[in-house]
């Protein structure tokens, strides 16, 4: 076990960069390097070759045996979705030809699963603007839509932050009907199988006919010319996105809301040279890292996670606050803390800035897990030196203040959890359009506030969320998570939650949680569990277990125990003979969006593992 910790502090005293921070690939399977291939054709941007050639070969390298691409490792069959958009991008990028073998078993697999309609609404968007799909005749969300009042029953700030930035540039597409086929474009036409390919089926408009009742109520009640107020609205969306636009040009450091707004600007007449498209551009490939000898365009980065969780976790392991380690760490952090005011005022006015976003590009977007993150590594640093106080102060008020009304925690924004936009017609809507409580998020806000702060357990704020938690405990014993996979990360997170402020380790929900997590163990001494528990809502286990998967069961096991038992010793025996196969280390185990985004955190595998060693060393040695 002391050789295993050491390994690892050594590792990450290597891997930090200059400017104190850790930058490790925010890995999303396929999904943006395809993107890229078509957003570079599309704007004939010059001089980008072998960036194309090295993702052609990344996403040739993730094709199955059968032809298809999947999101994860275990997902059945393959991804009808990532399948298309990777056969597009190939023969986009002019270098596969597509008679080629693993072309025509991709064509085969794309046809046998229903053709282009069957994708989900993000890849038709894609499709649409490029040509291969026809936009809708019917949108359900018209462009006026932005202009209804924040105080109207439904409106734009119901949505979630992350559905908002990717929203307000396909409103304008779909209000023009954008699209823009070039000649180096492929034809897609052969993989339409059906006369009735539509974005949206009979049963669908049928569902979410209430909801566009209540929008066109709104929109009807809006006074003024139609056209008029037509260019309004589309003012307002360009106005929201300009607004929003980080400084390397991405907007609000998101792939996919980048890559859309740079085609809404486009519909409204803009160059393909114009400042704002070329920032873009260049904002995306500033987020380009290399893994293994293929470039990967990430989603956003990561540094802010990262390095929080890092100098959080050597600092667990008895790395001194002082060292020039953790003090280069925290240096970095404190000057990724937010000054600004964003979207998170609308809910949750009368509060100055004080939070961390995820990214090292994120300015007006913070969220609670990276803001508690960051206060972790930084906790220590604020009794020796004075600076670090009021930053300190700052973090704690706005985290207190971004608690729900139901007593949980969300991520991004208070209270945007409104039901009725669930009935959306996309796959998995709620994931996307509502940033509602989450187990994950109140466990590890409460574990924050519990272990880092002075707040007695009888303090309402702490008992609200205590009780919000203990609800959401499933019959099983588990909780679900939003940011991880699934009910392990849930589980996890809940349990050392509870416990830090106050719970007793005899409590049943604890007990309950507990047995749960002894009948998840795996024969390796592990813990594994499969992407496919979070779309199917209920607990899958992989076959193989993982380092982090078992660092956070591990983890929720010791912090239980007032003695070491045969499961922590089998645990702990995983870790530390580091057993794991090669291919679970590249395993997502992260999650934005069930069947659509999973997350390989290339840090997981080291941060998750040095924490749980070091919590037994520290509580058993």
């Amino acid at each position: 076990m002391e050789d295993e910790i050491s390994r690892l502090i050594g590792q990450f005293y290597q891997e930090q960069t200059g400017d104190g921070s850790w930058v490790y690939p925010f890995e999303m399977g396929i999904v943006t390097d395809c993107y890229t291939i078509v957003l570079l054709r599309m704007l004939e941007v010059d001089g980008e070759e072998e960036l194309i050639k090295g993702l052609v070969r990344r996403i040739r390298k993730r094709q199955e045996s059968n032809g298809a691409w999947k999101l994860y490792q275990d997902e059945r069959e393959g991804n009808l979705s990532s399948t298309v958009e990777a056969y597009f991008a190939l023969l986009s990028s002019g270098y596969i030809n597509k008679h080629e073998p693993g072309m025509q078993a991709a064509r085969d697999f794309i046809i046998a699963n229903g053709g282009l309609a069957q994708t989900q609404i993000f890849t038709k968007v894609m499709l649409a603007i490029t040509g291969q799909y026809k936009w809708p005749d019917f949108i359900p969300i018209p462009i006026e839509f932005m202009l209804l009042p924040e105080t109207f029953p439904l409106n734009f700030y119901d949505f979630s932050v992350f559905a908002r930035s990717n929203l307000a540039p396909l409103f304008i597409l779909a209000d023009k009907k954008f699209t823009m086929p070039t000649k180096q474009m492929p034809n897609l036409s052969d993989l339409l199988v059906s006369e009735t390919d539509s974005f949206f089926t009979i049963e669908e408009r049928r569902e979410w006919r209430s909801i566009i009742d209540v929008i066109e109520q709104g929109v009807e009640a809006l006074l003024g010319l139609p056209e008029e107020l037509h260019q309004l609205a589309l003012t307002r969306t360009k106005d929201y996105m300009i607004q929003r636009i980080e400084p390397n040009g991405t907007l609000e450091s998101y792939y996919s809301s980048t890559f859309f707004m740079i085609f809404a600007f486009l519909s409204q007449g803009y160059g393909k040279r114009h400042a704002i498209i070329t920032n873009a551009v260049n904002g995306i490939k500033s987020m380009i890292c290399q893994i293994g000898d293929s470039p990967h365009v990430q989603y956003t980065t990561a540094n802010v996670w990262n390095t929080g969780l890092i100098s959080y976790a050597l600092q667990e392991a008895g790395v001194p606050s002082l060292s020039p380690v953790i003090k280069k760490a925290n240096q970095y952090l404190r000057t990724r803390q937010h000054h600004k005011l964003g979207d998170w005022e609308l809910h949750n006015p009368n509060i100055e800035p004080g939070g961390w976003g995820f990214s090292d590009i994120n300015t007006i977007n913070p969220d609670v897990d990276d803001s508690t993150a960051a206060l972790r590594a930084i906790a220590l640093s604020t009794s020796q030196n004075s600076d670090y106080l009021q930053i300190w102060n700052q973090g704690i008020q706005w985290v207190m203040s971004m608690q729900n009304d139901d007593g949980g925690w969300p991520a991004f924004e208070r209270n945007v959890d409104q039901q009725m936009l669930t009935l959306l017609p996309i796959d998995r809507v709620e994931d996307l359009v509502l940033d509602p409580s989450s187990p994950d998020l109140t466990g590890r806000t409460l574990e924050f506030f519990g272990n880092y702060t002075d707040l007695s357990k009888d303090d309402p704020m702490i008992k609200r969320g205590v009780n919000w938690l203990l609800d959401q405990q499933r019959t099983d014993g588990s909780w679900d998570a939003r940011w991880g996979i699934y009910y392990i990360y849930g589980t996890w997170a809940a349990v050392t939650g509870l416990l830090s402020v106050g719970i007793s380790p005899h409590h049943p929900a604890i007990q309950k949680a507990m047995g749960w997590l002894h009948k998840a163990q795996l024969a390796d001494g592990g813990w594994g569990e499969s992407c496919n528990s979070d779309k199917e809502k209920r607990y899958i286990s992989l076959r193989r277990s993982t380092r982090t998967h078992t660092a956070w069961a591990l983890d929720v096991l010791i912090a239980i125990a007032t003695e070491v038992t045969p499961e922590i010793n089998s645990g702990l025996e995983f870790l530390t003979q580091q057993k794991e196969e090669a291919w679970t280390r590249k395993y997502p185990k992260g999650r934005g969006m069930a069947g659509a985004f999973y997350i390989h955190y290339h840090s997981y595998d080291s941060i998750w593992p040095l924490v749980a060693l070091a919590h037994y060393k520290n509580k058993f040695h």
